[in-house]
Formats: C-alpha cells, structure tokens, sequence
C-alpha cells in the first residue's frame, strides 16, 4: 500500500521526503524524514546503507525529524549484519550521536529514584536488563563520513554541497545528479473513513492510530487514543497523528493529554508535533523518561533542554503510586525492554484496562534471564504478575527478543485472548482462529467500553470547557463560579444561523461540540470556529450591529452568555483590553493580509482572531530605517502595502 514500487533512472523523489541516488556505492538517500524506510525497503537493494543528512535536521513546519535514522539503522544492522554510512557535518554528527543515545542506549547515568518519591516502593534495576539487550556500540552501528569543507568521498562517489544549497554527486568523475539540501516531509497515511459530523468523544472508548511497527510498509505505525469522560489522552501517537485527526473530522483540542511510554522513534515522533499545536498539553510519563526524551528533541531541534519545557506541562507518574487523568486511576510499571518503557494499569469507574507498551512478555524469556541474574527476585516476581485479570488489556506483539511473540498469546486460554487487542504486528503475521482481537486503524473502529457515567458527569464537562478558555487561565475560582452561573447551554441545527448580519450583539457564544461558519463580505477565505472557541465578543462590545452571518456549519452546541452577564463577568479582566484592541485593529483586510501569508496561512481562525488583537497599524512615509541591523528588534511587521528592503552587510 505504502511500498515504493520503482525506481526512476538515477534520482528518484521519495513519496514521504528526501531523494534516493543511484550510485556505483549502492543507493545514497539524501534525508530521512519518519517512516521513509518503509519506502525503500521492498526495493530491489533493500534500505539503502549510506544517508547523506539534510541541511535542516529538523522540520519546524511539521514539527518532525528530516533526519530519523533510528530505524534504518537496525535494519541494516539486525537483518543485512552491515553498519550505516551517515555523511554529516561535524555539529549535525554531535547531534545525531546525542539523540541516538537515548533512543538506542538509553540514558547514560540513570538515577531510578526519582520515580518513586515513597522510600517503601520496590523499583526495579533496569541497567542489567538494558545492559542485556545492547551486545553493541555505535562503531558496530555506524559509521560517520564527515562532510568536511562541504564535500567527501565514498568510494568512486564524490559528494558536494554547493553555494545554492544542493548536494552534487559525481561517480567515478562523471556528474551524476544534483539533490535539493533542504528537504521536506509529506505525510502519507489513509485517513479511513472520515466522519460525516465533528466528533463527539463518548464517556470511554480507545481508538487506534496505528496497529503495527515501524518496519511494516503496508500499516501506520502503532499508538492510540484512550477516550476518558469525553475528552482524549494520546498514547505513544505515531507521526502526524494531528493532520490525520483533522482529516477524519476529529479536533486535535479534543486531545489535551499525552502519556509518553519510551523514546523510541516509532513511539515518540508525534508527541513533539502535538507539544507544537495551538494549546498546551500535559505529559505524563515517569521523570527518567521525560528528561530522557528532552535530552533527545533538544538535541533534534537544537534548542535548550529548558525552552522545550515551556511547550507543555508535566505531570510526573510515579512507579507504584496512583495518577489521575479525566477521572480515572493510572498506576504504572516499568516494562522488560532495551530502554527505560513503562506500561500503565487503567481504572474508570466499574471498567479495569491495562497497557504493555513494548515489553517482552514471555514467561519463558522471564524464567532465563532470572536464571541468568538479569532480573532480581524482586523483578521477576514483578513481570510474572501482569494484571490479565484486567477486563481490556492492549498489548503488543512482535519480533523477539525485545517483544512478545504472537504465538505466545495464542497459547493463552480462550477466556483472556477474547480480552486481548493486539498491537505493534502486521496484520499478515496475525494467526487465524484466535479469539485474539487485532486493532485497526481508524475513527470507525473505535471501541467503546460501556460504563456507569460519572455522578458529576455535566459539571466536570463544563469545567473541561473552562480549562481550554485561555482568558480564563488567570481568572480566580470565584470567577468561574460566576461564569457557571451565568451561561446556558444552546442547540443549533446544521445550517441554522445562530448570528445574522445587521442584527444587534445579543449574546456571547463559547463552542463545545460543532463548528460554525462566519461569513464577512470581502473576505478571501471564510472563518471556521469549532470545539473551545468562541464569537459574538466584538458586537457586545462595540454596540454596533454585527457585520457577518454566523451560521452553523454542523449541529452545533453552545454555551451562551446574555449581553448585560457577559460586560460585567470581563469588567475590569485581562481580557476586556484585549478584545478592546481586538475592535480597535480587526477589519477584513488585516484577515486576508493573515490568511494570504506564508507564514500565518497555517494558523487557525482562532490564532489569528488573537493575533489580530496584537497588530497596531502603522504608516511610514517615504523612505526610513525599520529595524537596524545590530539593534534589537522590538516589533514584528507584517507588509499591508508598499516595500521593504533587507540587507546585510552591504548586500
């Protein structure tokens, strides 16, 4: 389904970023955007052995790594028995080391301790288990060829980076083809079947954004979404799991939750995207994991450790110890796995769910290794216990040693396999005639868990609605209450208008389920507001009629606020200057100026609702000095009309 199917005579584009060159060396792939072996390896010469790394490791648009090497990297090791060729600068080969490390070793100096702040709760030593499962170095792994001078040699092959950023490539001394040095990442994934209407998460479901592993060309790559009193916490979510969300009718602010289980490629590359999305999110993991995957992505990104922080809050889940997440229970274990892994034990209200993350599951394999004196006592005792008394139980499956085989849980009773949902396995190493049930991607095969709704079930609904107000963010607990007081809940039939041009501002309207459609003559592109935004603010303001119809693009439900409520609960607020700096700059042309830019295209309506509330008009006369070079820049501008020059040193 994914698998490239053929090459073109020499270059050939892959469908997911970056170039493959043919090469008397073997083929040469310039750039390694996520999953793009699972372009190359169905081809004739397999993943290719030597990578030429990109100019920008990193994309910021995407929010992913153009330099994923990880998994190439045990191919060519584990199946082919041959190291990689990584052609890269000096500061891209520090780098690259640096994020290795903790994907493929793990952390150097790891200090268990701080996952458990109770003194009395046995943690396990993982170092003997990691130490156990790393028979190699990065010399048997791969090889740097520096990019010195902007050149290097490969056998007969001859690279060259040139003054308009391409990589040359001669072979024997003849000119062979010339790549771009900047390259990009397009996702491919089949989205299934997108829904008709918004979704509307339920009390409990999980969904699957991915069944198998990273070296299946024919599947995405394993990680899901645990519905919790409708709102969604992303577990391990694979790569642009949000652009496929969108694509399926799903709000990405739907999901403000995220439990990273390890750092490995194939479990961590989403999460740094959704750190980058409109809101903040929180991470729950164990301390040793989340300093872990910072050392990683600073290093990816080439930013500090303590900016990465600012992204998102954390929230740490300490090993024994209950964590509370939408109302539900959370305990978590650390897997038996090459690197630090924990799996987590779930309960909601009467429905118990347990998650392996990657572990290797067999109590074979548990049995040698405690004979061997990798495992304590203590531990194996740990591993023998795995909660299959859970009702649902998510686990993966996979290629020994580090995962658990299939067959393994075909052995077990009938009873629990009717329990298990396999993860992390191609669908055609599923056995037939298992009661085992294989996950599948996609929003239609979501699997809702009935459950005894929650006592305060409303309240708590109305209280997530809070959380995702950012001009609520600093308002004390007596201001809530006030809001509660004063809003009512609205319903509104697709293609009803809720607002119509020329009327008078009534109300305040705050989304929660829905989208509307705002319609202004003279706009280029029309507004879409959906789940956590909100409209209306600017007429109650101004007290001029409204000047757009606001129309329900989808049934929609609303939480209103009358004229008189909503004026006195922002009186004197953070967010009565705002929205009055909001009506002194927004007209329709500063929203095509935005939604025409290259670089504030991308935002959504509501981004750039906010970010016409910062701009100020400004008029220059004739010729003049808007920023100098050496001098702080204290504005930022955005060209409505005339022409700006830049120049460094002269040119």
């Amino acid at each position: 389904m994914y698998a490239l199917q053929n090459l073109k005579d020499i270059v050939t584009e892959l469908p997911r970023g970056g170039w493959l060159v043919q090469t008397s060396a073997g083929y040469i792939q310039v750039g390694a955007p996520p999953e793009t072996i699972k372009d190359t390896m169905l081809l004739p010469e397999s993943v290719p052995q030597i990578f030429v790394m990109p100019v920008r490791l990193f994309s910021p648009d995407k929010g992913i790594s153009l330099s994923e090497l990880e998994f190439p990297i045990y191919y060519n090791f584990f199946l082919k028995q041959r190291k990689t060729t990584i052609v890269a600068t000096d500061e891209q080969a520090r780098r690259l080391k640096r994020v290795l490390q903790e994907s493929v070793f793990g952390p150097e100096n790891m200090d268990l301790s701080v996952d458990a702040p109770d003194e009395r709760t046995a943690l396990p030593d993982l170092r003997p288990e990691m130490e156990h499962y790393r028979s190699f170095t990065f010399d048997d792994l791969f090889t740097i060829v520096p990019l010195s001078g902007g050149a290097c040699r490969i056998g007969a092959v001859e690279i060259r980076l040139d003054e308009n950023g391409r990589f040359r490539f001669s072979d024997a001394g003849r000119e062979l083809a010339d790549v771009p040095g900047s390259i990009e990442y397009r996702p491919r994934f089949d989205i299934g079947e997108r829904l008709k209407v918004p979704y509307r998460p339920p009390l409990f479901a999980v969904t699957c954004l991915g069944p198998s592993h990273g070296f299946d060309p024919e599947d995405n790559t394993s990680g899901f979404i645990i519905w919790l009193n409708h709102r969604g916490i992303m577990v391990d979510p694979p790569v642009n799991s949000t652009e496929w969300l969108q694509d399926s009718n799903v709000n990405p602010k739907l999901i403000d939750s995220v439990i990273v289980t390890h750092c490995h490629a194939d479990h961590d590359a989403g999460t740094f995207q959704k750190l980058l999305e409109e809101t903040k999110v929180t991470i729950y993991t164990t301390r040793t994991i989340m300093e872990s995957f910072l050392r990683k992505y600073s290093a990816m990104v080439d930013e500090p450790v303590d900016y990465l922080r600012r992204l998102f809050e954390f929230s740490p889940a300490a090993i024994g110890q209950p964590f509370f997440i939408h109302g539900a229970e959370f305990t978590a274990f650390y897997s038996l796995h090459s690197i630090p892994t924990i799996g987590f034990k779930m309960r909601f209200q009467d429905r118990s769910f347990v998650y392996s993350s990657d572990h290797q599951g067999d109590p074979r394999i548990h049995q040698e290794l405690f004979q061997k004196g990798v495992l304590s006592p203590e531990r194996y005792a740990q591993l023998c216990s795995f909660p299959w008394e859970s009702e649902v139980i998510y686990h993966e499956a996979g290629i020994p040693p580090l995962h658990t085989t299939i067959n393994y849980f075909a052995s077990l009773p009938r009873k629990t396999q009717k329990k298990i949902h396999i993860y992390h396995i191609a669908r055609k190493a599923f056995p037939a005639g298992t009661r085992l049930n294989l996950c599948r991607f996609g929003m239609e095969h979501t699997v809702n868990l009935p459950v005894a709704a929650p006592p305060f079930e409303k309240t708590y609904e109305v209280l997530s609605l809070l959380r995702h107000l950012d001009f609520l963010h600093s308002f004390t607990l007596q201001k809530a209450q006030e809001f509660m007081a004063a809003i009512e809940e609205e319903n509104f039939k697709k293609g009803r208008y809720i607002i119509r041009k020329g009327s008078r501002g009534e109300k305040f309207y705050i989304i929660y389920s829905g989208h509307v459609a705002v319609f202004l003559e003279g706009l280029e592109k029309k507004k879409i507001y959906g789940e956590f935004e909100y409209f209306g603010e600017v007429a109650l303001m101004t007290d001029q009629p409204t000047s757009a119809d606001v129309i329900a693009d989808t049934d929609v439900i609303v939480y209103s606020m009358t004229k008189d409520k909503f004026l006195n609960f922002i009186a004197g607020t953070e967010f009565e200057e705002t929205l009055q700096r909001l009506v002194k700059n927004r007209d329709r042309e500063s929203w095509n100026l935005l939604s025409g830019s290259r670089v504030f295209s991308r935002l959504t309506s509501y981004q750039k609702t906010w970010l016409e509330s910062s701009l100020a008009p400004v008029t220059r006369d004739g010729e003049g000095v808007l920023a100098e070079a050496g001098r702080p820049m204290e504005k930022m501008y955005i060209i409505r009309e005339g022409r700006v020059d830049v120049a460094a040193n002269g040119r």
